[in-house]
């Protein structure tokens, strides 16, 4: 998944909540679908960063030698930098990029 293509604002934005509930008709199971979706992208995140850094471990790194690598620093910063998972989310939902399913709503036809 690539974070930094995404045009998700990187700082808190205030959202109409009439405009959240459009596709669901309830607020709050829009909001209970963008939040399975940002634990998604979190767990993909976290994964991502911790392989990353996974490269940069040793056995036997003093306090010095933790310090002075500059590509561990570069990774987390890159992802600091990064929007959260929430404003991810919001805006793959608001953007009708999210897939999402309802089975007390469904009908059974028979």
């Amino acid at each position: 998944m690539d974070y930094k293509k995404t045009n998700a604002p990187t700082n808190t934005v205030t959202r109409d909540i009439m405009d959240l509930c459009e596709d669901t008709g309830n607020i709050y199971e829009s909001v209970s679908i963008i939040a399975k979706r940002a634990n998604q992208i979190s767990v993909v995140m976290k994964t991502e960063l911790s392989k990353k850094l996974q490269e940069f471990a040793s056995a036997n790194e003093t306090l010095e030698e933790m310090f002075e690598n500059r590509e561990q620093i570069e990774i987390s910063r890159y992802y600091e930098k990064l929007p959260k998972p929430t404003l991810i989310a919001t805006e793959e939902f608001t953007e009708g990029r999210v897939y999402y399913r309802n089975p007390a709503k469904e009908t059974v036809v028979e």
